[in-house]
């Protein structure tokens, strides 16, 4: 429907819903939120839609400002309980950390109004960083027997060991040096040095240049003797494998077949699985059992005992296990102890042996105790590896 709009320009018809729209152009105007103003670093949007000016360190917001290029009023934090470490526009300020006697802690800078309270480890302990903030304070390591300190404890890094001289780690142990081998540098054999006086520089030089091509031609030799000797072999293997007897042959596989199955620490797919609850049945034949028999179970709650619940995290994650498991698995089971319990089976499940009932391979325990030994637990290794006499 079109009316009539009297007076001047207006005087031709416009449609009632034009003249309505253009009528609340305005309003809506209004009401449409303004384009978000940004501030410098010291300051921050108020309320009201101005930059107010932030309240220093040390201090707290009272009242932001009333308009722009206004102050805002801001009131010292309350000494000694809390502080304001960074500029802000909060009304509160943090409060001052205690250090924890019971924890190991002695206090180093009291809390101020612009700093916490700094604290570190007492005299034979040591920081351990659960995350970024939280820390223990760990008693320090002592070095085994034929090991030596090479880095002392602080209250920041715990014991760094070392082998003691004349000998060399094995499998995480010091041993006695028996041959030419990294840390045992005292029984490989001295370079070849001539005993006569050189008469002059250049020519003890050339002696020196002499040795060493003596020695790039013995090991050119050595290479050429070894290459003809390995081929001359394999043919050899070859020309036997194709004209012996089926009996020689079938002794031969045989063989093969018994030292895959002594060695071998993965059930093959071949194996049934056991039914849930039964333990494996007893082996027909004395080389089919497996040679180290882990129970998934019992490695578990053996480590649950032996790692407290405030590094058992950092252990998980350095098994591979992602943050976002180790919290679903915090929330779906109530207590640490059976949450830690539920993630550290789903890690030893992945490289389970399918076949064999919750058997674990023993690369998962060997990894499981270098990194112990990394977050240096090493009694709580040396106790795994006594109790599935590992040497």
């Amino acid at each position: 429907m079109e009316r009539g709009v009297p007076g001047g320009r207006w005087s031709q018809k416009v449609p009632v819903g034009t003249v309505l729209l253009l009528m609340c152009i305005p309003t809506l105007a209004m009401l449409q939120p303004a384009q978000e103003r940004k501030c410098p670093d010291w300051e921050y949007l108020s309320e009201k839609g101005f930059c107010c000016n932030k309240c220093p360190k040390g201090f707290k917001l009272l009242e932001e400002c009333s308009g722009p290029n206004q102050r805002s009023n801001c009131t010292p934090c309350p000494a000694p309980f809390q502080y304001s470490d960074h500029m802000n526009h909060f009304p509160t300020c943090k409060s001052c950390k205690r250090c924890s006697r019971s924890g190991h802690e002695i206090e180093i800078t009291p809390c101020k109004r612009d700093q916490n309270t700094i604290c570190r480890c007492v005299e034979g302990y040591y920081r351990s960083y659960i995350d970024s903030q939280t820390y223990d304070c760990i008693k320090c390591s002592q070095c085994g027997s034929n090991e030596r300190v090479k880095q002392t404890c602080s209250p920041e890094n715990n014991t760094v060991c070392e082998c003691a001289e004349n000998y060399h780690r094995v499998k995480h142990k010091c041993e006695p040096c028996k041959e030419c081998t990294t840390g045992c540098n005292h029984l490989c054999l001295s370079p070849v040095v001539s005993t006569t006086a050189p008469g002059s520089g250049e020519k003890y030089l050339m002696d020196i240049i002499g040795v060493a091509a003596g020695a790039l031609v013995m090991c050119g030799v050595i290479v050429v003797i070894t290459h003809i000797a390995t081929k001359w072999s394999t043919r050899k293997q070859l020309l036997r494998s194709s004209s012996g007897t089926s009996d020689n042959s079938q002794e031969s596989c045989e063989r093969d077949l018994i030292y895959k199955e002594q060695h071998s620490h993965i059930c093959v797919e071949a194996v049934p699985e056991c039914p849930q609850g039964e333990s494996d049945p007893e082996p027909s034949n004395p080389l089919d059992r497996p040679r180290l028999e882990i129970k998934i179970h019992d490695l578990i709650y053996t480590v649950l005992d032996l790692v407290s619940v405030q590094q058992m995290k950092q252990l998980m994650r350095s098994l591979g296990v992602r943050d976002t498991d180790i919290e679903r698995a915090e929330l779906d089971y109530r207590g640490s102890r059976e949450a830690h319990y539920q993630i550290l089976r789903m890690w030893a499940e992945r490289g389970s042996t399918g076949g064999r009932c919750g058997i674990l391979q023993e690369s998962l325990l060997q990894e499981l105790l270098d990194k112990l030994r990394e977050m240096y637990l090493g009694r709580a290794a040396e106790e795994l590896e006594t109790k599935y006499g590992i040497q």
